[in-house]
C-alpha cells in the first residue's frame, strides 16, 4: 500500500463512522429505536456474511472459544450499541459522538478488572481524567438526573461501558475464527437480540419508516458506516495496529460535530467541548508511550 493509500484509508474511516451519528439522528425521526438499530445490524451481517461465503475459507464458529467470542460481541458489543439509540433520541450526534470516544479508556478498566492488566500510576491518571471529562459532557443534575437529556447521556455511556466490554470479552476467548466472519456472526446474533428486545416492548415501525429518508439511513449505517467500514477497519488495523486506529476515534466526534451542527442544527455547549479536550488528555496519558514512538517514527530520518 502507498502512502496516499493509508490517508485515504483512514479518512475514509472516519468520515464513515463520523456521519453514522447524524445518519442515527436523521432515521430515529421515522423508526423506532431498537428496531433501528436491528435494521442496522441485519444489513450489515448480510453484506459480511455474504462477503465471508465468497472470500473465507474457514467462515463457521465450530469450537467453544469461537462461540464464546460470538456470544460475547453479539451482546455487548452489537446488541449494545441499541443503548446508543436509545441515547441519541434526546443527545446531539456531536455529543454522543463525544461520549463513546472514552471506548478505549473504559477498555483499559475492564482489562484491569477481568485480566488484571496492569498499568502505571500515570495510565491511571489518564482514566481519572476520562472520568473528568465524561462529568463534564454528561453534567449529570444530582438533584433530578431526569433533566434535560441526561438520561440520554447516561445510555449512552451505558452503551461504551457494554462495547468496551465486549472488546475485553473477545479478545479473552481467544478465537481462532477470523476477524470478519466473527464479526458478521456476532453482528448476526445482536440484531436477532435487538429484534427480540424491540418486540418485548413492543416497538412497530409505522408507515414513515417506509420513507426514502428512512431506507436511506439504514442503508447508509448497514453497508456504508457498518460492513463497509469494519472492513476498512481491519485492513488498517493489519497494516498499522491498534493504537492508530484508536486515534481516528478521537477524530469521528469532530466529523459528527461538524455535521450535527451544520446540517442538523445542533449546538455543542462549551462545557461538552471541555470535557473532550480533557478526555484526549487522559488518552494521552494513558497511550503516551505509543504516541512518542509514533512521533519518532514520523520524525525519524528515512
Amino acid at each position: 500500500m502507498t502512502r496516499r493509500t493509508d490517508v485515504g484509508l483512514f479518512v475514509g474511516l472516519t468520515l464513515l463512522w463520523g456521519l453514522s451519528f447524524p445518519a442515527i439522528e436523521v432515521g430515529l425521526d421515522y423508526l423506532p429505536p431498537l428496531l433501528f438499530a436491528a435494521f442496522r445490524y441485519d444489513v450489515a451481517a448480510a453484506v459480511l456474511l455474504a462477503y465471508t461465503a465468497l472470500r473465507v475459507e474457514d467462515r463457521l464458529p465450530r469450537a467453544g472459544n469461537d462461540l464464546l467470542a460470538v456470544v460475547a460481541g453479539g451482546l455487548f458489543l452489537v446488541a449494545g450499541n441499541g443503548l446508543l439509540f436509545l441515547g441519541q433520541q434526546t443527545v446531539p450526534s456531536g455529543v454522543a459522538a463525544i461520549i463513546t470516544s472514552l471506548i478505549p479508556l473504559v477498555t483499559v478498566l475492564w482489562a484491569f478488572v477481568l485480566v488484571g492488566e496492569r498499568r502505571s500510576p500515570l495510565a491511571l491518571v489518564g482514566v481519572v481524567l476520562a472520568l473528568v471529562g465524561t462529568g463534564l459532557v454528561v453534567q449529570p443534575d444530582p438533584g433530578d438526573l431526569l433533566a434535560g437529556d441526561t438520561v440520554g447521556r447516561l445510555l449512552i455511556v451505558c452503551q461504551v461501558v457494554s462495547v468496551a466490554l465486549g472488546g475485553v470479552l473477545v479478545q479473552r476467548a481467544r478465537p481462532s475464527l477470523g476477524t470478519v466472519p466473527l464479526t458478521a456472526w456476532s453482528m448476526l446474533l445482536g440484531a436477532l437480540v435487538l429484534h427480540a428486545v424491540s418486540f418485548g416492548i413492543g416497538e412497530s415501525p409505522g408507515i414513515e419508516a417506509t420513507a426514502p429518508t428512512a431506507i436511506a439511513a439504514v442503508v447508509y449505517l448497514g453497508i456504508f458506516s457498518t460492513a463497509i467500514a469494519f472492513l476498512i477497519y481491519f485492513t488498517v488495523l493489519a497494516r498499522h495496529g491498534a493504537f492508530e486506529v484508536t486515534l481516528i476515534q478521537y477524530v469521528v466526534p469532530v466529523v459528527a460535530t461538524v455535521v450535527g451542527v451544520v446540517a442538523l442544527g445542533e449546538s455543542i455547549e462549551p462545557a461538552t467541548v471541555a470535557g473532550f479536550g480533557v478526555i484526549v488528555l487522559g488518552f494521552a496519558a494513558l497511550k503516551r508511550r505509543a504516541i512518542a514512538e509514533l512521533l519518532e517514527g514520523h520524525t525519524a530520518p528515512s
